[in-house]
């Protein structure tokens, strides 16, 4: 099975070797048919402590790195 490549912006980068990303979607709202946008944050394994507050990357899942780290900055985006 393929893993999932998601995108979101950095909004932590204070842990070493790790990243908070936030994540957005947006959907349709079944009943009130309006888009609604909902945000969840991951934690990432960033290795050379690269990325910064701001950042726009894409994260990969991976197997579990720590107890709540499952991803890992695959690229920064150049959007």
């Amino acid at each position: 099975m393929p893993k999932r490549i998601l995108q979101g912006v950095v909004v932590s980068d204070k842990n070493d070797k790790t990243v908070v990303v936030k994540v957005e979607r947006r959907f349709t709202h079944p009943v009130m048919k309006k888009v609604v946008r909902m945000s969840k944050k991951y934690k990432a394994h960033d290795e050379n402590n690269v990325h910064k507050v701001g950042d726009t990357v894409l994260i990969q899942e991976s197997a579990p790195i720590s107890k709540d780290k499952r991803w890992v900055v695959v690229a920064q985006d150049q959007a």
